[in-house]
Order: C-alpha cells, then sequence, then structure tokens
C-alpha cells in the first residue's frame, strides 16, 4: 500500500491538501457494504497528515466562492459538545461521547496530578461489539501527548469521509484538545492525524476538484 505524507499549517490547508491527495492519487473502486452501497470511493491507502497550527481560526475550511462549506462554526462548536457528552439516545447504536467523556477526565486528571511526561494516555473509540455493528465507529483512537511544554493529539480513523467528516471531526477535536490543554495549564499544540480510508464519494468528487483547483 502506498503511505501519504502531508503537512500543512492549518485545519484549511490539511483540506486543500487532502482533497487533492484523493482526487490525485486516490484508489477508486465501487463500495460492496457500509455507507453508500454500490456507489465509487476514491481512497488513499494510508494517509499521516501533520497539522503545525490546528488552532488557527477559522476552523472551517476557505473554500472558492459557490462551494457550499463543507461545515460551520456552529457545527463545530456543536460536535465539540458531542465528544464530551456521555448520553446516549435510544435510536444511536454508540456516541463517540459516551466513550471519550469519561476517558477525558482521567487524562486531565493523570497529567495535572502525575506529571507531563506520560506515554500511556490513550483514548480509545469502540469496543469487541463494534465488530458485529452495522456501521462500526469511524473514529478509533485520541492518542495524547505533552512535549515541549504543548499539549499534541495523535488521531487514529479507521474510515473518514473527507468532506463530510474531515472538517467538522477536526474542528471538534481541536476545541477539546483546546480545552483539556487549559484544564492541564499547558499549550495548545499540533495534530497527526491517520487514517487507512480517507475518501471521497463520487457525489462529492467535483465540489472536491473546485477546492483543490483540480477543475
Amino acid at each position: 500500500m502506498k503511505v501519504t505524507n502531508l503537512e500543512a499549517r492549518d485545519l484549511s490547508e490539511a483540506f486543500f491538501q487532502c482533497c487533492r491527495a484523493v482526487l490525485s492519487d486516490g484508489y477508486e473502486y465501487v463500495i460492496d457494504s457500509g455507507s453508500f452501497a454500490g456507489s465509487k470511493r476514491k481512497e488513499l491507502d494510508f494517509v499521516v497528515i501533520k497539522i503545525e497550527k490546528p488552532g488557527t481560526r477559522p476552523l472551517v475550511p476557505d473554500v472558492p466562492p459557490g462551494v457550499p462549506p463543507p461545515s460551520s462554526s456552529d457545527y463545530i462548536e456543536e460536535y465539540m459538545n458531542y465528544l464530551i457528552t456521555p448520553e446516549k439516545q435510544p435510536q444511536e447504536i454508540y456516541t463517540y461521547g459516551e466513550y471519550l467523556a469519561p476517558q477525558v477526565d482521567v487524562v486531565i486528571y493523570r497529567y495535572k496530578h502525575d506529571g507531563p511526561e506520560s506515554n500511556q494516555l490513550c483514548m480509545m473509540v469502540g469496543g469487541l461489539e463494534s465488530m458485529d455493528q452495522e456501521h462500526p465507529p469511524c473514529l478509533r483512537l485520541v492518542d495524547t501527548r505533552i512535549r515541549y511544554g504543548k499539549l499534541h493529539f495523535v488521531i487514529y480513523f479507521r474510515s473518514w469521509d473527507l468532506w463530510a467528516g474531515f472538517p467538522t471531526n477536526l474542528g471538534g477535536l481541536q476545541l477539546l484538545k483546546e480545552y483539556m490543554a487549559q484544564e492541564i495549564g499547558v499549550d495548545d499544540g499540533e495534530m497527526i492525524c491517520v487514517s487507512k480510508g480517507l475518501h471521497l464519494y463520487d457525489h462529492s468528487w467535483e465540489l472536491a476538484a473546485q477546492v483543490a483547483r483540480l477543475d
């Protein structure tokens, strides 16, 4: 499999680079099962994205005139609240918050009371039951590291919709990181994002091409 390595200044540039990479180098196939079965998808085999200043505002990607933004500041705020809310509605199979919310408090406590030099504080999403779910969690872990006085996130998505997921996911996780850094008493740091399934569905190829300036 091909490993794609990208480096970006902020979330907007990361979105631009990912759109260009998926459209230019993505593996094209028809989905057998899961979301949008029967549709076409372009997907990178494996991608590593280092984002130096993910807290740069606005968190919403800058898109060309006429292209509908893939997210909004209000939606990103709502998503951050979803990440730290443990309650689950009856119709929901799972929520990220039910897994992350209890771990967020533990990570903050451990860094504040045990010190910053720990490599143990990795927040996980999903469990053995996920194998039997029709739509298992896409986000699987948010690893943490305090280095050089800053809190950094290492994020893994098993599957990742670049258009409908990436901007909101990373915007919300950035707000979570800022909150945790403030509670711990350190500065906000970088993101390193990893996925074996960063993709674009065929219904978003045209919009992504305009963002990547490939049209």
